[in-house]
């Protein structure tokens, strides 16, 4: 197989899941996958080779982060992400527009770019479709996103209408900006939650390509989790997938709830991202085949039993809750960093129970289970 391209192992006959393996140049990622997120080149609080042993297999980091500090240039300088942090696999980095959009009050906007002010010092930046592509090269990961406006929720159908018009002017200008042959570019689809400014959102995204003269490796989903109940993503979310071509990734962007994966899984996507596993973990909670877990609860202080029967990881082998809660609760760092490591392997380990139903023939099962287990209830 050649390089970025996407092979499709199994496709589900009575859902839209499908496993597949996507080639990149630091090796193929097994999809369904969820990418534990290192925004500032680092997962709070895990080494690559804790990654590795969780069965990470491609880890995101953020362009907009990685910018102010320690700048693109320094990481170059280093021989590249992957030099720079130690981890010989797949990255992926973000553009950094969520970021700079969701600090609305200093963001100022035309149609060639964007000016934002950094949360570090204060300063002025200036951002185009062209610079941006320039960071993520400097930054070099295997698969990179275009910039795009992200609309949050609710927002009138006016603004996310120009959205998604700006979005895919963007798409075309980082296409024909994006010049490293070994570096993935993901085209993302915008719209909100109106299903026709998502489909053309699709349609427009296409014409870029063709403009261009090259098409997307993949395709991001975004403007969604910007704070929409979940049954409204899920009300447009298959089609959407459905719309877009088979034989290419699909990224639902900054997901992470464990239910919410396995359900849009059955809608046809492929990887996932989301700090929730790790963020959730620092203060203090678990994912378990329970439900959600929060370590601070005085009714573990005497449980020795592991953080989660049903699992395997190396947390649960090794800690019992008792002691965890006590991490927690004197604030010690190492309790973050072990409930940290099991959300994890949770999510890791849940996608790759979900592939395996799929090359099994069934994903409806598996879903139904998963919906009608303890697990479910709290997410």
């Amino acid at each position: 197989m050649t390089l970025f391209d996407f092979e499709i192992d199994a496709l589900d006959s009575r859902t839209s899941a499908r496993a597949g393996r996507f080639h990149t140049a630091h090796g193929v990622i097994q999809t369904p996958m969820f990418m534990p997120v290192g925004t500032r080149a680092t997962v709070k609080g895990i080494t690559p080779d804790h990654l590795e042993d969780l069965g990470a297999q491609i880890i995101l980091a953020n362009a907009y982060h990685l910018y102010l500090r320690p700048g693109a240039d320094i990481i170059a300088a280093a021989g590249g992400l992957h030099t720079f942090m130690g981890w010989d696999h797949p990255i992926l980095t973000d553009s950094g527009g969520f970021q700079i959009f969701s600090l609305a009050n200093t963001l100022s906007l035309d149609a060639d770019g964007l000016e934002f002010v950094s949360i570090i010092d204060g300063s002025r930046h200036r951002w185009t479709p062209e610079s941006n592509m320039d960071i993520q090269q400097k930054l070099g990961a295997d698969i990179v996103m275009q910039l795009d406006q992200c609309i949050g929720y609710p927002a009138e159908r006016e603004q996310i209408e120009q959205a998604v018009l700006l979005s895919a002017d963007w798409a075309r200008r980082c296409r024909q900006a994006h010049t490293r042959s070994d570096q993935a570019l993901f085209g993302i689809v915008q719209g909100g939650m109106e299903i026709d400014l998502r489909l053309r959102s699709i349609e427009l995204l296409h014409e870029a390509e063709e403009t261009a003269g090259c098409g997307f490796e993949g395709f991001g989903i975004g403007g969604y989790s910007v704070g929409e109940p979940h049954e409204v993503m899920f009300e447009t979310l298959g089609e959407v997938a459905s719309a877009l071509p088979l034989r290419k990734p699909r990224y639902l962007m900054g997901v992470g709830n464990p239910t919410t994966l396995v359900r849009a899984v059955g809608s046809g996507i492929d990887l996932f991202d989301c700090v929730l596993p790790t963020r959730t973990a620092r203060m203090g909670t678990a994912f378990s085949s329970e439900g959600r877990l929060n370590l601070r609860n005085a009714r573990f202080s005497l449980d020795f039993t592991p953080l989660d029967p049903a699992c395997t990881c190396p947390v649960c082998q090794n800690y019992t809750r008792a002691y965890i809660r006590h991490l927690v609760v004197q604030k010690e760092m190492l309790g973050g960093i072990l409930l940290s490591q099991h959300n994890l392997y949770y999510l890791i380990n849940l996608m790759n129970c979900a592939r395996e139903a799929v090359l099994e023939g069934r994903y409806t099962e598996f879903e139904a289970e998963w919906m009608n287990s303890s697990a479910a209830h709290d997410y």
